[in-house]
């Protein structure tokens, strides 16, 4: 049967019309295809494509796809780089040679494909030309990108290379451009060449990596935290100060409310008045007030602070420095609750019976002037009567007596009490560390923290009853599988724990308050610690197990959380708290958006809302806890060679992870420096054990060990055992107290087994 003539070469015109319109991505194959091409014509096709490419017509994308120059594959991958107000996402090219700034996709939903999407987010994605754009349909997420990379610069002979500041990332790689950096800086750089050639291209320069203050810039930088404000938002911020409070508040700057802060707070969102209940339907109960800056009064949905403020989640703080979720304008000067200064406040009325329960609240809109800001340390020495102060009578002894009642609703609600320590740097004027140390617990923290979980327990109710949005804070109880884990890690110290039981808080302080040994009390905690899930913000309410509550949410700190600002407009919509907008102090009104309340696509995006400032609230607690590595490193870095007193907190087949009893950081101890025998590692126990000699280093283990390296760069320390002696007492595991160790022969490589197999 003789074979079908071809139709010949389509045209030029014809290549980009099939190119531009085909659904799927366009190779040489497709084209042959679709024109019918012959045998013959297919090799004069790949000739014209050459030339149409060489005449800049077209491009080729991975796959050997084509698609119009200029335009963008069918298929690619794109970058996240903003989340307009109303949940669209939209996204760049990750690879694009164009001319000009590469063009911006609008992502279509992801119904069912996991969390919202967030700034930086990775893409691959089928695209389209509608309209006057270009709109991206995800097929898949892909991990986020690794090419950007934080490191300092080192010189191996005429070689620059970049280690890393990441103590997960071991290798090392070679500059190919340094641009005006050198060797000893701290940069950031992309990753350039293919491989296995990767090189580092430096993209910034930012200066002394052994600076103090260079610690939080790493962790700035290393996750991507916006710190600085687009000329907008300042724009926006430099209107504010000169803003009146608004008309229709209530006046309650006659009132002794007090501040009660950290002796270092940047800013101040809250303050706490209480006094006995005169009515007679309340005996022995009281009044209490919970001011809270009314930050939505000022940060309006739609402007451009609300939207800086909505992609940073929240404030991020470090021992040096804080990047602050709103300008510096509001969050440390008009919205801080400041003594002696009008203020505008979103203002909790409790009422408190005498046992500690919340039996009517009110929310208002207000005018305050805080009597005192007040440290923690001069409120609780004021109590104490260690020291004098005017509002110990008036403002003082009333918040004590009214959280007396407090506590002892809390204690009889049995929230989950795990009390581990914080570590605090003290910095100088410098910037360089004065001490570490545990952040001292008080009874003045616990008063705070009573009031504000009343207020936003109040919040939230206050919402359910009418029935509007609510951002709850979530904190789900353990999973099945974890409990399974923490029942065996207990077994090891013979402490019964039964899965088949409805498990509350009050569960664990039982494990807890059970444990007659003191020193591995802190150890235990940890692992209760590790069982719990993390909590988390969204607009379905499944109650907060740590806390033991049904319904709360986070209304206490808008200058720093997102969430708590989304719960201040959606009362305001609820209970018709609006109020005037704010005119210039000198007279004339000011263009910003009149409304303070949840608009509608706020109420219909909370969900999406709420996995943004999760994902941002995980950022900065990694940030924050990864700064204070650095610093105790830097800290220890004095007393590299010394003997400590440690105390192990994990151990893995690889070797054991202790920290320095009082001011934490934790180091390794590899496991090929314990000796020549093999150890095995022991999952239910989490123990290594020696096979021939019995040693044993299992969590919570006190030992001395000496300090053989400290990085103030990456944040991590390593030690080795102390030599010719013994390292340490093992606690009382499987029924036993074991007598104290001998240790290995340090220097010689060690060895190890994993359930019986030599790893």
């Amino acid at each position: 049967m003789p074979k079908r003539p071809s139709p010949g070469l389509p045209t030029r015109e014809q290549i980009l019309d099939f190119i531009q319109k085909s659904p799927t991505p366009a190779g040489k194959r497709e084209i042959a295809k679709a024109f019918g091409l012959s045998a013959q014509d297919k090799i004069l096709l790949k000739a014209l494509l050459k030339d149409m490419a060489d005449e800049g017509l077209i491009d080729s994308a991975r796959g050997r796809a084509f698609h119009k120059m200029g335009g963008i594959p069918k298929v690619t991958v794109i970058r996240v780089t903003d989340v307009t107000d109303e949940g669209i996402a939209l996204g760049v090219p990750e690879s694009w040679h164009g001319d000009g700034a590469p063009p911006q996709l609008r992502v279509r939903e992801m119904r069912g494909k996991g969390a919202a999407l967030g700034v930086g987010d990775r893409l691959l994605v089928r695209t389209e030309e509608a309209g006057r754009g270009w709109v991206a349909h995800p097929m898949k997420r892909l991990a986020k990108s690794s090419e950007q990379m934080l490191g300092i610069l080192h010189r191996e002979g005429d070689r620059l290379w970049l280690r890393p500041v990441d103590k997960r990332e071991r290798r090392e790689t070679i500059v190919s451009d340094a641009g005006d950096a050198d060797a000893g800086d701290l940069v950031l750089a992309e990753k350039a060449g293919r491989p296995p050639r990767i090189t580092a291209r430096v993209v910034e320069r930012l200066g002394d990596p052994f600076a103090p203050r260079s610690f939080s810039l790493v962790a700035i930088h290393k996750l991507g935290i916006p710190d600085i404000f687009p000329e907008s938002v300042i724009e926006e911020a430099k209107i504010v100060p000169g803003l009146d409070l608004g008309d229709g508040r209530e006046d309650l700057r006659d009132v002794p409310i007090v501040a009660i802060d950290p002796v270092d707070a940047r800013d101040h969102d809250d303050a706490i008045w209480a006094t006995p209940d005169s009515d007679p339907a309340n005996p022995g109960g009281f009044q209490a007030i919970v001011a809270i800056a009314d930050v939505s009064f000022y940060v309006r949905p739609g402007s451009a602070i609300d939207r800086e403020a909505k992609k940073r989640g929240n404030s991020v703080y470090f021992p040096d420095r804080v990047v602050p979720m709103l300008p510096e304008e509001l969050s440390a000067d008009i919205c801080s609750l400041k003594q002696d200064q009008d203020r505008a406040a979103m203002v909790c009325h409790l009422t408190i019976t005498a046992s500690g329960a919340i039996k009517a609240w009110r929310f208002t809109r207000a005018v305050v002037r805080i009597a005192a800001n007040i440290p923690y340390e001069d409120a609780q020495a004021a109590i104490d009567g260690k020291i004098e102060h005017p509002l110990t009578e008036s403002a003082l002894k009333p918040l004590w007596a009214c959280w007396k009642a407090l506590y002892a609703a809390r204690e009889k609600r049995e929230p989950l009490e795990l009390d581990l320590p914080e570590r605090r740097v003290v910095l100088d004027e410098k910037g360089r560390i004065m001490s570490v140390a545990a952040r001292e617990r008080l009874d003045a923290h616990k008063l705070v923290e009573d009031y504000m979980i009343a207020a936003n327990v109040a919040a939230a109710k206050a919402l359910e009853a009418k029935k509007a949005p609510v951002m709850y804070r979530d904190h789900e109880s353990p999973s099945r599988e974890k409990l399974v884990a923490l029942k065996d890690y207990l077994a090891t110290f013979d402490m019964e724990f039964a899965l088949g039981q409805v498990v509350k808080p009050s569960t664990f302080n039982h494990i807890i308050a059970k444990i007659p040994d003191e020193t591995v009390k802190p150890q235990i905690m940890e692992q209760v610690l590790r069982s719990q899930t993390q909590a988390y913000y969204a607009p379905t309410n499944t109650g907060h197990f740590g806390l033991a509550l049904g319904s709360y949410a986070h209304f206490t700190s808008p200058i720093r959380r997102y969430s708590d600002l989304i719960v201040h407009r959606s009362l305001v919509g609820a209970y018709g708290l609006e109020c005037a907008p704010p005119r210039l102090k000198g007279g004339g009104k000011v263009d910003i958006p009149a409304s303070t309340k949840l608009t509608g696509d706020e109420a219909e995006r909370m969900t999406a809302l709420g996995e943004s400032i999760s994902q941002a609230e995980r950022r900065a607690m990694e940030a924050e806890r990864d700064t204070i590595d650095r610093y105790v490193a830097a800290y220890l870095s004095q007393h590299v060679g010394e003997l400590m007193d440690t105390r192990i907190t994990g151990v893995q087949p690889f070797g054991f992870f202790a920290t320095v009893e009082t001011i934490g950081g934790d180091g390794l101890v590899p496991v090929s420096t314990l000796g020549t025998e093999y150890f095995r590692y022991d999952e239910k126990s989490q123990s290594l054990v020696g096979e021939e000699s019995g040693d044993t280093y299992s969590p919570g283990m006190r030992l001395k060990l000496r300090l053989a390296e400290a990085s103030p760069i990456t944040g991590s320390l390593r030690f080795e055992l102390e030599e010719g002696g013994v390292a340490g007492t093992a606690p009382r595991r499987g029924g036993k107290d074991r007598k104290r160790l001998p240790m290995g022969r340090r220097g010689r490589p060690g060895n190890i087994r994993h359930q019986g197999r030599r790893r």
